[in-house]
C-alpha cells in the first residue's frame, strides 16, 4: 500500500509540472497498512508512532502556481508561466528575493525585483504568493524606522503587530469627506499666519535644493510634541516621514534630530534611500500612506510628509522605460499624473460618522533653477490645495524660512485658522505685499514721503518678525500668542501715536517757517520785478532799433537773392529745354533705325520661311510620287504572281483530274473484265 501511494504521488507530480504538491496521508491509509503488516510488536510500535503524528489531520494538497525566469537585468525579470497572476501581486524567487508583477503581457509577466537582482538567474523558479503588496500598520510602528515593505531597519527587533493594509487602496469618495476646517498648527509663524494648513489638507512644499524644504517639514513634526504630550487624543497628530531617494547619512541625521527632541515617539520613518532599488523608492510613498490611513480610519489625526516626490517620479520613469512602456514628456510615462494623484487624493478629512479622522499630506517637490513650470511641479501643484514656495534668493539674504509670500498660497484660507490668528494676521499679507511693491521702487530713489517710509519700516519689522531659527520649540499656546500679539499691536499703536504727534509738531514748524520764507520771497520778488521791468524797457528799445536795422539789411539781401535766383532759373530752364530737344531728336532717330532694322529682319524671315515651305512641299510631293510608283509596281508584280500561280494550280488540278479519270476508267474496265470472266 505504501508503494502504491508513492507511485500515485510520483505520477501526480509528473502530470503537474508547474505545481508543487505536498500530500499528507490520511488515517484510513494508515489503517489499511496496519491490516496488511505483521502483528509483531516492532511494527505495531512504528504504526502507533505514525498514527500519533498524523492523527486528526485531514487529507489536503498545497497547490502553488510557479513560473520560470526568462531574462533578468536592471532589476526587471521576465517570467513565463504565471498565467493567473494579478496586477501588483507579490511573487517570490527561489533565492528568497521578492518582487511585484507590474506588466501583464500575453506571453510573459514583467516583475520588478525588490532588491539586488544578482542573486537571480535565468531558469529560476518564481512562486506566486497570492497576496497584493501590503505593509504592517498600527501604533506599534511609532518610533520605528522601516523600509518600503514595512520591515524594521533600526535594529530594535521585529514588529509584533499582525494588522496589514494594502498599499494601493482607493482614495475615499465624496460622501465620506468633509471640508477642511480644523487648523494644523505647524509652529512656523510664516506658515500659520500667511499660508494656513488645515487637518486633511494637501499643501505642497516646493523649491530648489538647499532652500530648507526638509527643515520646514522636520520643524513641523517637532512642533507637534506639545499636542502629543498633552494626552488628549483628538488633538494628537501622528507623523509619518517618508524619505525617498535621500542619502543614508541624511536619514540618520533626521532620526537623531527627532530622537533628541523627543518627537520620534509619535513618528514613523519610512526610508527608501538612494542605494535602494527603484521599485522600493516607487513603493515607499504608498507604504507610508497606508500607515497613515490606519490612524485616519480609526478617528485619529495623522500627518505624512513625502520627501520628495520628484525622486519617486524618476524611479517610476526608470521602471517604465526598462519595462518598454512608451515614454511621454521628459521621458516620463503617460500615467505619471495618476501616479501622484492617486497618492495625494488619499489625504482627506473624514466625516463624524466615520470617526472624524484626518490625514494631512505635505509633499515636497524639488525644482531646477526655480522652474515651477516643469512637468512634475505643475502636475503636483494642480493636485494639491496650495503650495509653499521657498526661494533661493531669500535664503541667501538670511530670511529663514525662505518663504516667498507672494507665490505661496493656501486654497483653504482662513477656514484653517484660529480666531486669534485671524485677528493678528488678517492684514499682514496685504501689508507685506504693499511693502514688496514699494521696496522695489524705493531702491531707485531717496526722496520718500512719510507714509511710504512708514510702510517700508513696518514691512521690514514684519519680515524680521517672521524669521525663525531651525529645530527650535516655537509653538506657543494660543493665549500666550494672543497676549503677545496684543502687546505688539498696542506697542505699534503707541509708536503710531508718537509718530503722528511728532509729525504734527514738524508740520507746524514747517508751516511757520514756510510763512516767513514766503514773506521774504514776496518782497524780494517785488524788487526783482521792478529791476526786471526797467531792464526790460531798455532792452526792448535796443531790440527794436536793432530789429529795424536788421530788417533793412534782410530786405536788401532778399532782393539781391531773388534777382540771382530768377537769372539762374532762366538759365536752367534754357539748358533743360535744349537738352530735352536733343534727347527727343536722339530718341526719334534711334526709333527710326530700330523700326527699319525690325522691318528688314521681318522681311528676311518671311522670305526664308516661304522658301523653306516651298522646298518642304516639293520634297513631300516627290516623296509621294515615288511612294505611289512603288506601290503600283508592287501591286502589279503581286497580281502577276497571283495569276501565274493560279494558272499553275489550275493545270495541276486538271492534270490530276485527268489522271484520276483515266485510273477510274481503267479500273472499271478491269473490273468489268473480271466480272465477265467470272461470269
Amino acid at each position: 500500500m505504501a508503494l502504491l501511494s508513492l507511485r500515485l504521488t510520483s505520477s501526480l507530480i509528473r502530470h503537474l509540472p508547474n505545481t508543487t504538491v505536498q500530500i499528507i496521508w490520511p488515517a484510513t491509509a494508515l489503517a489499511s497498512c496496519k491490516y496488511h503488516v505483521s502483528c509483531s510488536r516492532r511494527s505495531a510500535e512504528i504504526s502507533s508512532i505514525l498514527e500519533e503524528r498524523i492523527l486528526g489531520s485531514a487529507p489536503k494538497a498545497n497547490l502553488e502556481e510557479t513560473g520560470r525566469v526568462l531574462s533578468i537585468g536592471d532589476g526587471i525579470a521576465r517570467v513565463y508561466g504565471l498565467k493567473n497572476i494579478q496586477a501588483d501581486e507579490m511573487v517570490e524567487f527561489s533565492s528568497g528575493l521578492k518582487g511585484m508583477a507590474l506588466n501583464l503581457e500575453p506571453d510573459n509577466v514583467g516583475v520588478v525585483v525588490f532588491g539586488n537582482d544578482r542573486h537571480i538567474k535565468e531558469g529560476d523558479i518564481v512562486k506566486r504568493t497570492g497576496a497584493i503588496v501590503d505593509v504592517p500598520v498600527g501604533e506599534e510602528l511609532l518610533g520605528r524606522v522601516v523600509d518600503a515593505l514595512g520591515n524594521p531597519i533600526d535594529g530594535k527587533g521585529p514588529l509584533n503587530n499582525k494588522l496589514r493594509f494594502r498599499i494601493g487602496t482607493k482614495a475615499p469618495g465624496i460622501i465620506p469627506r468633509v471640508s477642511v476646517r480644523e487648523p494644523m498648527q505647524t509652529g512656523i509663524k510664516a506658515v500659520d499666519s500667511l499660508v494656513p494648513i488645515g487637518r486633511g489638507q494637501r499643501e505642497l512644499i516646493i523649491g530648489d535644493r538647499q532652500t530648507g524644504k526638509t527643515a520646514l517639514a522636520i520643524d513641523t513634526i517637532i512642533n507637534q510634541k506639545r499636542f502629543n504630550d498633552a494626552g488628549e487624543e483628538k488633538k494628537k497628530l501622528y507623523c509619518i516621514y517618508v524619505a525617498i531617494g535621500q542619502k543614508r547619512s541624511t536619514v540618520a541625521q533626521i532620526v537623531k534630530r527627532l530622537t533628541d527632541s523627543g518627537a520620534i515617539n509619535y513618528t514613523i520613518i519610512v526610508s527608501a534611500t538612494a542605494s535602494d532599488a527603484a521599485p522600493l523608492q516607487y513603493l515607499a510613498p504608498y507604504s507610508g500612506c497606508a500607515m497613515g490611513e490606519f490612524f485616519r480610519d480609526n478617528g485619529k489625526h495623522a500627518l505624512i510628509i513625502y520627501d520628495d516626490l520628484s525622486k519617486q517620479a524618476v524611479a517610476y520613469r526608470q521602471m517604465s522605460l526598462l519595462l518598454r512602456r512608451p515614454p511621454g514628456r521628459e521621458a516620463y510615462p503617460g500615467d505619471v499624473f495618476y501616479l501622484h494623484s492617486r497618492l495625494l487624493e488619499r489625504a482627506a478629512k473624514m466625516n463624524e460618522n466615520l470617526g472624524g479622522g484626518s490625514l494631512t499630506a505635505l509633499p515636497v517637490i524639488e525644482t531646477q533653477a526655480g522652474d515651477v513650470s516643469a512637468y512634475i511641479p505643475t502636475n503636483v501643484i494642480s493636485i494639491t490645495d496650495g503650495q509653499i514656495f521657498l526661494e533661493t534668493e531669500l535664503f541667501y539674504k538670511g530670511i529663514r524660512p525662505a518663504i516667498n509670500v507672494g507665490l505661496s498660497v493656501s486654497r483653504v484660507g482662513s477656514a484653517a485658522q484660529t480666531k486669534a490668528m485671524k485677528q493678528v494676521a488678517g492684514s499682514m499679507k496685504l501689508e507685506l505685499a504693499q511693502y514688496r511693491e514699494v521696496a522695489a521702487f524705493a531702491q531707485f530713489g531717496s526722496d520718500l514721503d512719510a507714509a511710504t517710509q512708514q510702510l517700508l519700516n513696518r514691512g521690514v519689522r514684519l519680515t524680521e518678525l517672521l524669521k525663525q531659527g531651525q529645530y527650535g520649540k516655537r509653538l506657543r499656546d494660543s493665549s500666550n500668542q494672543l497676549r503677545q500679539d496684543k502687546c505688539d499691536s498696542s506697542n505699534q499703536l503707541r509708536q503710531d501715536k508718537c509718530d503722528s504727534s511728532n509729525q504734527l509738531r514738524q508740520d507746524k514748524c514747517d508751516s511757520s517757517n514756510q510763512l516767513r520764507q514766503d514773506k521774504c520771497d514776496s518782497s524780494n520778488q517785488l524788487r526783482q520785478d521792478k529791476c526786471d521791468s526797467s531792464n526790460q524797457l531798455r532792452q526792448d528799445k535796443c531790440d527794436s532799433s536793432n530789429q529795424l536795422r536788421q530788417d533793412k539789411c534782410d530786405s536788401s539781401n532778399q532782393l539781391r537773392q531773388d534777382k540771382c535766383d530768377s537769372s539762374n532759373q532762366l538759365r536752367q530752364d534754357k539748358c533743360d529745354s535744349s537738352n530735352q530737344l536733343r534727347q527727343d531728336k536722339c530718341d526719334s532717330s534711334n526709333q527710326l533705325r530700330q523700326d527699319k532694322c525690325d522691318s528688314s529682319n521681318q522681311l528676311r524671315q518671311d522670305k526664308c520661311d516661304s522658301s523653306n515651305q516651298l522646298r518642304q512641299d516639293k520634297c513631300d510631293s516627290s516623296n509621294q510620287l515615288r511612294q505611289d510608283k512603288c506601290d503600283s509596281s508592287n501591286q502589279l508584280r503581286q497580281d502577276k504572281c497571283d495569276s501565274s500561280n493560279q494558272l499553275r494550280q489550275d493545270k495541276c488540278d486538271s492534270s490530276n483530274q485527268l489522271r484520276q479519270d483515266k485510273c477510274d476508267s481503267s479500273n472499271q474496265l478491269r473490273q468489268d473484265k473480271c466480272d465477265s470472266s467470272n461470269q
